[in-house]
């Protein structure tokens, strides 16, 4: 990387060298690895290991491992700044995806997943922290939703190509992994060689950060890591399983999600900005409860294949808006407790995601449509949670129940 330049002094670089064209270089790069991986995930340890809802579930659990140890970015921060971190981790995660058919046993998963999950995991902390160091209050909302766009564009993408090529050139899990991962790991090279270092304004404190103000965001981080492993690891298993769904078919699922992000993600990052967190997180809450019920009844009353694809691309819609929980930490954080906190948040966010995809591998077994109650059960939870948000959440006013702080003594 170039030599240190302050945020105000980057806005007279050329356009493509400004911090927030990093952000959307770096969003595009990631999913070209991990939505590819997720694409042939479910088929390729089908194919190849034999796994059945047991193993996916200890993978998921396993994958999640690096996650829970997100906080280990505050003792790396001490010693290496955190977008050169940002970038090594985005060139790990694209490394390891792009060997991921060399291992084909569940041993051999298991780990190079633990790997690809390490860069994954620490890149996502680093990045919330970047996003909310570089982009301004005022511009947050919509900003992020462009960046979930442009992310979803590069999915998209990635989707495309597969459902295009896979049956037309008869390709390989190994060709497609090296490729996108390969990719992936081109860019962050490029980040690394291309992009100055941007000094945020207000100097991060590289130290554990835990404040009881910050409670409600703990919550909400920790019901979303639950919820949303639910809907990672058992929503496209069951297209699968239930429905014998190909890699071409489950990749067009997945690109129909996609396309749907790129175009609503941007309104969405408005629709925050104009109503505010509370009603946003409260949108998708209620309308997760829905479609997790609606998973249920397709176990317990058999409903078909259409609507079990329709209620995916519903679901990941859903959780497009989860950027409204950044954006109201951003309104309450201290500036100096950014980068701490994401790490902190990341690892409260993970703290389920260890443990509930192997419990419920075998909840599965057992009850598939039981899993889906138990994320419905989980959204509402949500749901209490996210009217304790404020109409605008500030420093001081994080929750509906600040005003009855006792006021500090003279």
């Amino acid at each position: 990387m170039a030599k240190s330049i302050t945020l105000a002094d980057a806005q007279s670089l050329p356009l493509w060298r400004r911090p927030v064209s990093l952000l959307f270089l770096m969003a595009f790069a990631m999913p070209l690895a991990f939505s590819t991986w997720s694409a042939l995930l479910n088929n390729f340890v089908i194919e190849a290991a034999g796994f059945t809802g047991v193993e996916i579930g200890w993978l998921h659990s396993v994958r999640e491992i690096p996650g829970f140890f997100a906080i280990g970015v505050i003792l790396i921060i001490m010693f290496m700044r955190e977008q050169i971190l940002g970038v090594i981790s985005l060139l790990m995660l694209g490394l390891a995806s792009a060997v991921t058919a060399w291992f084909p046993s569940f041993g051999g998963l298991l780990l190079i997943t633990t790997i690809s999950s390490i860069g994954f995991h620490y890149y996502e902390t680093v990045v919330q922290s970047l996003q909310l160091q570089w982009i301004d209050k005022d511009k947050a909302p919509q900003t992020l939703g462009w960046i979930v766009g442009i992310g979803s564009g590069a999915s998209l993408l990635a989707y495309g190509l597969l459902v295009v090529t896979w049956k037309t050139f008869d390709l390989s899990y190994n060709f497609v992994y090296l490729t996108s991962g390969g990719l992936t790991a081109v860019i962050a090279v490029f980040c690394w060689l291309a992009y100055p270092q941007f000094e945020a304004p207000n100097p991060q404190r590289k130290e554990f950060v835990l404040r009881r103000r910050y409670w409600l965001y703990y919550a909400l981080q920790f019901m979303s890591g639950a919820r949303r492993q639910i809907f990672l690891v058992f929503a496209a298993f069951m297209m699968v399983e239930r429905f014998g769904f190909e890699v071409h078919e489950v990749t067009a699922l997945f690109l129909i999600n996609y396309l749907a992000n790129m175009i609503f993600a941007p309104l969405m990052g408005k629709a925050v900005g104009r109503w505010g967190e509370r009603n946003a997180l409260g949108f998708e809450y209620i309308g997760l409860i829905c479609v997790f019920l609606a998973y249920g009844g397709i176990y317990y009353f058999g409903w078909g294949v259409v609507l079990a694809a329709g209620l995916y691309v519903l679901d990941h819609l859903f959780f497009a808006l989860a950027f409204a929980l950044k954006t109201y930490f951003q309104k309450i954080a201290d500036p100096g407790d950014i980068a701490p906190t994401a790490a902190v948040a990341f690892t409260i966010n993970h703290i389920a995601a260890v443990f509930l995809p192997a419990g419920l591998g075998y909840l599965w077994i057992v009850s598939p449509g039981g899993v889906f109650v138990l994320a419905a059960c989980m959204a509402a939870t949500s749901l209490a949670l996210a009217l304790m948000i404020p109409r605008h959440p500030t420093e001081g006013n994080e929750t509906i129940f600040a005003q009855w702080r006792a006021e500090p003594a003279e």
